[in-house]
């Protein structure tokens, strides 16, 4: 959801110069602020100065630059990124009485979901061709983090993290984990390769900060082994380049080429002993009511899960 910047705020919920702080936080520099919210440095920095006069508080630490904001503007901020997400769910809810839904959605995704999710965005968009959509390519930390503050509408991440940390999951995707390694390589003789076997190539892998790569690197553990990858990128586009021009090899959900091939030069191994599977799916923070366009896409993911899969917050 973006709060800031857009055409959408025209009623009284709260006025301007909030929308004008919350960027200002989140920008964490008055030039990138002023530039996000289209207005000049200077009109900004006077409704700061405004909202102080009005709630007679500081709510920013100045200096010579932005110095951040004092312990009363973060409470002002909080307040003020609630009742902006509430005014938008009005609105929305507003249009969906009298028209077809409008507006804009914005999804965190985790990087080997980045592909597949082009289903769930193509299936809504064919239902709601007026909803613009925001996908982005976030660890699942930051997606978690992004989403209690409202600067996410949902998220793509492990079933499993979300149901952690008590959020309302829909699982859509059975995730396999498979090989792929340079058709030049002796390996792509094989049919398959076992977990053990994977560790005594050159990999290319996920960052260790990658929610998938934990996954892998348990996996590995629990057998007794241990990969010391060669290579280590956060781009899914990264790895397949680097297994494509024939110095490594990689492991990666099958999700992942389902949408967009196997690159030229790669050939696909399945993983065994053990056979490995997670689910991935959406993820929403809070409970009923939603927004008109998270129902909405709520609705969308429970249609692609074949076979119902909800599993609603603890």
């Amino acid at each position: 959801m973006v709060l800031w910047g857009g055409s959408w705020h025209n009623g009284k919920m709260i006025a301007r110069k909030y929308l004008y702080l919350i960027a200002l936080a989140r920008e964490k520099h008055f030039g990138r602020a002023a530039l996000a919210c289209h207005i000049s440095p200077s009109t900004l920095s006077a409704a700061i100065r405004e909202i102080e006069l009005e709630l007679g508080v500081a709510v920013v630490n100045r200096g010579r630059s932005f110095g951040g904001l004092t312990r009363e503007g973060q409470c002002v901020v909080e307040h003020a990124i609630r009742l902006a997400s509430t005014a938008e769910g009005l609105r929305q809810e507003l249009r969906s009485l009298r028209e077809e839904l409008t507006g804009h959605l914005s999804l965190g995704v985790i990087p080997t979901a980045l592909t597949v999710v082009a289903s769930l965005t193509a299936a809504f968009a064919r239902q709601h061709p007026q909803v613009n959509f925001e996908v982005r390519s976030l660890g699942t930390n930051d997606i978690l983090k992004r989403m209690q503050q409202f600067d996410l509408d949902a998220g793509i991440m492990y079933v499993e993290s979300g149901i952690q940390q008590q959020l309302f999951t829909v699982s859509l995707w059975e995730e396999h984990h498979v090989f792929l390694c340079p058709m030049e390589s002796e390996l792509a003789n094989r049919e398959a390769i076992t977990w053990y076997e994977a560790t005594h190539t050159p990999l290319c892998l996920l960052t260790p900060d990658m929610q998938n790569r934990k996954m892998i690197d348990a996996i590995f553990s629990q057998l007794g082994y241990s990969a010391e990858p060669s290579l280590e990128t956060n781009s899914i586009i990264s790895m397949l380049a680097h297994v494509s021009a024939g110095g490594w090899s990689a492991i990666l959900p099958e999700n992942v080429l389902e949408l967009i091939g196997v690159p030229a030069g790669v050939k696909v191994l399945p993983l065994t002993e053990p056979r490995f599977s997670s689910q991935t799916g959406l993820v929403v923070a809070g409970r009923e009511p939603w927004s008109p366009l998270l129902t909405a896409l709520i609705q969308t993911a429970k249609q692609l899960s074949q076979p119902p899969l909800l599993s609603p917050a603890a």
